[in-house]
């Protein structure tokens, strides 16, 4: 519950972004995390849900390009074509944005960083454009 109050404080002081995209952040975080092969230990007695106070360990760190390419290949997997779309409605335009929530997160400390990171991390790492409609492709399986 804590966490929910929090992220609705945040819109309040910074309503450039939706709640959604603040929880979409924490969602691909924890993906990319998985990708890369660094998940942190859940504590014990923590709800899975509720992302822990210092989300973001040196061994666990995910790096701002790192973070962008886990958004991207989150947002695909979840909305497709319809990724672009929703970024828009919830306030993002570029990928300076995702680095914009990132940062809220860390100032009400829901998220930590390391002393290199910056917002600059996040700016023109690519064009939500061209990453999320242009170059999408649909890739079908075999069936037997």
């Amino acid at each position: 519950m804590m966490h929910i109050q929090c992220l609705e404080e945040l819109v309040r002081r910074d309503p450039r972004y939706a709640y959604e995209a603040y929880e979409f952040v924490f969602a691909a975080l924890a993906h990319t995390q998985k990708l890369l092969g660094r998940v942190p230990q859940e504590p014990a007695g923590e709800p899975a849900e509720e992302p822990p106070e210092e989300s973001v360990g040196v061994e666990h760190h995910v790096s701002g390009p790192e973070l962008l390419d886990g958004i991207r290949d989150l947002a695909l997997r979840e909305f497709g074509l319809m990724a672009r779309t929703v970024f828009r409605m919830w306030g993002i335009e570029s990928t300076g944005d995702f680095g914009e929530i990132v940062f809220n997160l860390i100032e009400a400390n829901l998220m930590s960083k390391t002393e290199g990171d910056s917002r600059a991390d996040f700016v023109g790492v690519y064009d939500l454009d061209q990453a999320l409609v242009h170059d999408y492709r649909i890739v079908l399986d075999e069936v037997e």
